[in-house]
């Protein structure tokens, strides 16, 4: 979501992306900037068309994607 700064400035927010190995365990980490929650999640679902990943804002899980399902949840 694009989040309101002072003065009516918006920024884009940055999210979590982290790729999951196997045993459900963090194995990689990158930042994804995106307007909203459904965006964040649609650019992992390009980048991580191989693996289990999750997206995360702050403390707040978006959306888990597992590779062989359509679209992941959000």
């Amino acid at each position: 979501m694009l989040r309101l700064l002072s003065r009516g400035v918006c920024v884009l927010v940055s999210y979590r992306l982290y790729r999951l190995d196997e045993a459900g365990k963090i194995s990689s980490a990158e930042w994804i900037e995106a307007t909203d929650d459904e965006d964040a999640a649609r650019q992992a679902r390009i980048r991580s068309i191989d693996g289990t990943c999750e997206v995360w804002d702050r403390n707040r899980l978006i959306a888990r994607i597992e590779p062989g399902k359509d679209g992941g949840e959000l």
